[in-house]
């Protein structure tokens, strides 16, 4: 059975299924033996589910019941941070290395009601920690546009595994830049969903107030797709919104996108990316879309509160860690002991770092002087982002300050990496929608993303914008 991967859509999969063209277990299959090629030397997958064929069973059944949806018999990637009932989820780290789930997560269980044919899951940056998928506790992911290249992160194994046809389509989440700079890397689509929209139940945490779950895709149809299946109101997960409550500022479009240019053209941008970005700009101009400066002056201090927020919510979530409830745990003689051990064999580097930067400015004297401070800039940034939008239906960036970097160019200087999260931290702190779409080559061969950023709800701006561009590119 010769299925064309590469071009392959969640449209054109289910007319096949539903024609009888082929079945579930064919489409299975046929992602199943790339992975077996590919994965060896990608190291995309860190397990391959047992039950992917009686996963595939179930949902052909559907097909011939007639209760099949466009996601029925979808082959999907799940992050390693996601709960699927008895599967092994360990978020990257040795101290979850034997974890089993004992629930589904929200989007996991939207899916499987669906029929989807969940892969396996995919390598990501420990705990969802890092920018390259270097972290992880299991080994680096390359690239498969070019291997000697990193994926990005955190969800690079998922941006991975649906650029090497390795799955149709996979979930990622997204605290900072997670689900955006991979897709850029990796020459996909990736979207950061509204904070509320995407039900964060059965996600490991890393940032309970910046953590969002999304799609990674190879076209903005298809995130559109994903989402509209796996954005429904969960009433276990206490952030998510009410359907009745999501309302966007946006009922009609303008055709206008802003572009701030000051906060483009910062210090250490690279030249190819900038040149792309413009070359974008003049894209959606020719799609009809105005193209106007705003400003944003506000939104350069979204990556300091980020790095103050998100590590001080690390340092929280990450206690539960302790060898008593569960995960690993060493023997000490005194509890301290058990404690100490367990975290110091569990967790790595980069990991550690954070839970002591998170602790430090959480500490008595040091509480209102960081955290505080960056919550106040935080609720500054949101507020000036929503007076922008009342006169712009989005605004546009590159996704990534930077190319794809060769393994271990940054890991040495980890300020460094968190520079390359410039554009993207301010759609976590505001809570807002944001989509990397691919926007072209380096002269080497690397992929550029734009990211578009709208209004809170305004995912169907995001796709609007997205499909128009898409067709330019």
């Amino acid at each position: 059975m010769n299925i064309d991967l590469k071009n392959l859509t969640i449209e054109k999969a289910h007319d096949s299924l539903k024609a009888g063209e082929y079945t579930v277990l064919d489409l299975a299959n046929a992602y199943l033996k790339v992975i077996k090629e590919k994965n060896s030397e990608l190291n995309v997958y860190l397990e391959v589910y047992v039950d992917v064929m009686a996963q595939a069973e179930r949902a052909q059944a559907m097909f011939t019941d007639g209760s099949a949806t466009l996601m029925t018999g979808i082959p999907v990637a799940l992050k390693d941070n996601m709960l699927f009932e008895g599967h092994v989820a360990s978020a990257s780290s040795k101290i979850l290395e034997n974890y089993k789930a004992t629930y589904d997560a929200g989007v996991v269980a939207q899916l499987k009601s669906q029929g989807a044919v969940f892969l396996g899951r995919t390598n990501m940056d420990e705990f969802a920690m890092g920018s390259s998928t270097e972290s992880s506790a299991y080994g680096i992911t390359r690239n498969p546009i070019n291997p000697d290249y990193v994926p990005g992160g955190s969800s690079g194994g998922s941006a991975a595994a649906v650029a090497m046809n390795g799955a149709l389509v996979s979930l990622g989440s997204d605290t900072g830049g997670s689900i955006r700079e991979p897709a850029s890397f990796c020459g996909i689509v990736g979207l950061k969903t509204t904070y509320g929209t995407v039900s964060r139940s059965g996600i490991i945490s890393m940032g309970s107030s910046l953590d969002q779950v999304g799609p990674m895709t190879k076209t903005v149809a298809d995130a559109e797709i994903l989402f509209n299946v796996i954005n429904a109101y969960d009433a276990m997960d206490s952030t998510s919104v009410p359907t009745g409550k999501r309302v966007s500022t946006t009922t009609t479009l303008k055709k206008r996108i802003g572009v701030p240019r000051a906060f483009v053209s910062t210090e250490g941008v690279n030249q190819e990316v900038l040149k792309n970005f413009e070359e974008s700009c003049e894209k959606l101009k020719n799609a009809g879309y105005e193209i106007v400066d705003v400003s944003l002056s506000l939104l350069k201090y979204s990556l300091p509160a980020y790095y103050i927020i998100m590590p001080a919510e690390v340092s929280s979530n990450l206690a539960r860690y302790d060898g008593i409830r569960y995960g690993l745990s060493s023997e000490g003689d005194k509890l301290f002991d058990v404690y100490a051990k367990t975290r110091g064999a569990g967790f790595g580097k980069e990991v550690r770092r954070r839970i002591l930067l998170g602790a430090y400015v959480l500490s008595h004297g040091y509480y209102d002087a960081y955290y505080n401070k960056a919550v106040k800039v935080r609720d500054a940034i949101r507020n000036e982002l929503q007076e922008v939008f009342k006169e712009v239906d989005a605004i546009i960036t590159p996704t990534v300050p930077t190319l794809p970097w060769k393994f271990g160019e940054m890991s040495k200087d980890p300020v460094s990496m968190y520079l390359a999260d410039i554009y993207t931290v301010g759609a976590n702190i505001a809570g807002v929608p944001a989509i990397s779409v691919p926007s072209g080559f380096s002269e080497s061969g690397l992929p550029i993303g734009l990211q578009i950023t709208a209004p809170h709800f305004a995912e169907n701006t995001l796709f609007t914008i997205g499909k128009d561009f898409e067709k330019l590119v």
